[in-house]
């Protein structure tokens, strides 16, 4: 009876604790940098700990590298889809021998005794000789050698501008060990899912070269090129740049010889580095400094403190992508583009880099909040105030609906559960990561409330900061902030295509009557403004029965409650209770904050 009552009493101890640890990764890297043909010498140092409850007999690594070879998973992918990535298209096909991106495991030891282990292009698996014990930690040392691909995608050499080195997706990096399992994905061409840890990279490459990416440089004094005050080079005048970045779960870096370096602080004590080519317009990088102090402000203020002291803009690969403490971004483009990008990637330095979700399976939690909270952060450096500020984001959302109605016979729509490589068209990926993604924020505020949402979302970084958190944490987080259910929602929009579309079907101006009609699957709380002849407005509300709750509004607007609309009944009906003055114009939502997919219906002009 003592045995049984104890194991009821730990159970729930262990289903809680599942989801609340991560492991943890301490990283030693000493790189030596061949810029003559950007081939690379490594020797890589994990310390590995195992914060699971579950005993660990392998291990897996990402070789991203081998996916920039004819034949591999990226290259195949890049050539059959529907509408292909325009940066890669044929591409990795063409490339020659020399060109190709590598990545081989010279030798690899557990605690000092070597380990078998298995290529399968960009994931190795690494069969453990001793057991990895709940709680305990193992050392995996490992010399690898490299060779940079031709600039294609995100990473590699002599991109378009010029950029020599971008240095991204680089290292044989240690796959996640989750709630979930292993996450050993293969590189097809969508982003990450890595272990939190502390790296320790020392990059020894031609004098010449300035450096700039992930971490705090540790030798700035030795190094000059902006960083100190005088160069210390080694005997075969190279310089070993030495950097240390705790908290983070990737490490990336970029080199080029012609690397104009600014460095920028904030007030809140962020030093900016700015590392640019003078093949660019020098005056949009040097004005870019200031507003990108702006864009910190307002993040730090509407979602939590930047937690670093640094962050590095740098021009580099194919287009804008974020990576921790840094982002590459290509730099010769207008200003509006380059200050657009850079506030995007900025935004992911929280929602990515401090709130890591798992990109492979929810890319929409960090492209779709980064794209809502751009176009806020836009606004507030621009000085400008609109009344529907994510508009852009709802267009491109109901862009899926209307490709999906001129082809009835093509899958295009698809649920945002779907994985990131998994999905039939590139654009329907974006949109949904994107554009769907940013109008969950924007509708969640139209349901608990902006003032409600604006707490959501901090809340959600101080619960989950340094973590990786899943759609069902941030849903928790709103609950508890609105005491709203909130399960209805995220079913709906995320694991399901059904669309809103809700009609005004009558008024009955005799007996003050108003019937309307949901015509699509997915329920939604409605707003219903009444217009009188006199110019008034009164608001009437009713919640859906799944929230078991009412909106609070602000004061100033004239509410009525009306009871919950139940999901099985498409129809509901009401009386407007004011009989002194005319109706004249009914309207579902005038914000446009409910994706409703045909508007049309929306609205009913009495007075006509």
């Amino acid at each position: 009876m003592k045995s049984f009552f104890c194991l009821l009493f730990f159970l729930p101890l262990v289903l809680f604790s599942q989801a609340s640890w991560q492991q943890h990764a301490e990283y030693f890297m000493d790189i030596k940098m061949d810029v003559s043909d950007f081939t690379f010498l490594g020797e890589q140092t994990i310390l590995y700990t195992n914060n699971s409850p579950d005993t660990i007999n392998k291990v897996y690594y990402h070789l991203f590298f081998n996916a920039f070879r004819p034949g591999s998973q990226m290259d195949i992918r890049s050539r059959t889809i529907q509408d292909p990535d325009r940066r890669v298209g044929s591409r990795i096909f063409g490339l020659e021998k020399k060109d190709f991106g590598e990545l081989k495991v010279g030798s690899l030891e557990q605690n000092g005794k070597k380990v078998e282990f298995d290529e399968n292009e960009t994931v190795l698996l690494v069969k453990l000789n001793k057991p990895l014990l709940p709680g305990k930690k193992t050392e995996l040392k490992m010399v690898f050698t490299g060779q940079v691909p031709l600039q294609i995608r995100r990473s590699g050499k002599l991109n378009k501008e010029g950029v020599h080195l971008t240095m991204t997706q680089w290292f044989p990096k240690l796959a996640e060990y989750d709630f979930e399992g292993w996450h050993p994905n293969p590189y097809i061409g969508r982003e990450f899912h890595g272990v939190w840890g502390n790296y320790t990279v020392n990059i020894t490459i031609d004098k010449n070269y300035v450096v700039g990416g992930t971490g705090y440089l540790q030798n700035a004094k030795e190094i000059g090129h902006g960083y100190g005050e005088k160069t210390k080079k080694n005997s075969d005048n190279t310089l070993t740049w030495r950097f240390y970045a705790p908290n983070v779960h990737d490490f990336a870096w970029a080199a080029d010889p012609d690397y104009l370096h600014d460095v920028i602080s904030s007030e809140s004590g962020v030093d900016f580095h700015f590392l640019y080519k003078n093949t660019v317009n020098v005056d949009d990088w040097k004005k870019l400094q200031g507003d990108t102090l702006k864009l910190l402000e307002f993040f730090e203020k509407n979602i939590g403190p930047y937690p670093w002291k640094q962050y590095s803009v740098i021009q580099g690969g194919d287009g804008g992508m974020e990576y921790a403490m840094c982002t590459m971004i290509t730099g010769e483009r207008s200003y509006g583009s380059l200050f657009g990008v850079t506030a995007h990637e900025l935004a992911h330095a929280w929602f990515q880099h401090i709130l890591a979700n798992n990109e492979a399976k929810h890319p929409w939690m960090d492209e779709g909040f980064t794209e809502y909270i751009t176009s806020l952060a836009e606004e507030f450096v621009n000085n400008k105030t609109s009344p529907f500020p994510h508009k852009s984001s709802y267009e491109r959302y109901y862009m899926i609906n209307n490709l999906q109605k001129e082809n009835p016979a093509i899958e295009i729509d698809q649920p945002q559960t779907v994985h990131s490589d998994r999905w039939n068209y590139n654009f329907t990926y974006g949109a949904n990561a994107y554009s769907k993604g940013s109008v969950f924020l924007s509708q969640l505020g139209y349901i608990i409330g902006k003032k409600n949402l604006s707490k959501t979302i901090k809340r959600y970084y101080n619960d989950f900061k340094f973590k990786h958190p899943t759609p069902n944490d941030f849903k928790r987080v709103a609950e508890k902030v609105s005491g709203t259910e909130l399960e209805w929602y995220l079913n709906d929009w995320t694991r399901t295509s059904n669309k809103i579309d809700y009609k005004i079907v009558s008024y009955n101006d005799k007996t003050r009557g108003v019937s309307l009609r949901r015509i699509e699957n997915m329920p939604m709380p409605i707003e219903l403004f009444i217009t009188f002849d006199d110019g008034s407005k009164e608001l009437y509300y009713i919640p859906t029965d799944l929230m078991f709750n009412y909106k609070q509004f602000d004061q100033s607007v004239v509410v009525t409650n009306l009871s919950p609309w139940k999901w099985a009944n498409s129809e509901y009906s009401f009386f407007i209770e004011d009989n002194n003055k005319k109706v004249v114009f009914i309207e579902i939502d005038p914000s446009k904050r409910l994706a409703d997919i045909d508007q049309k219906n929306n609205v009913l002009n009495i007075s006509k």
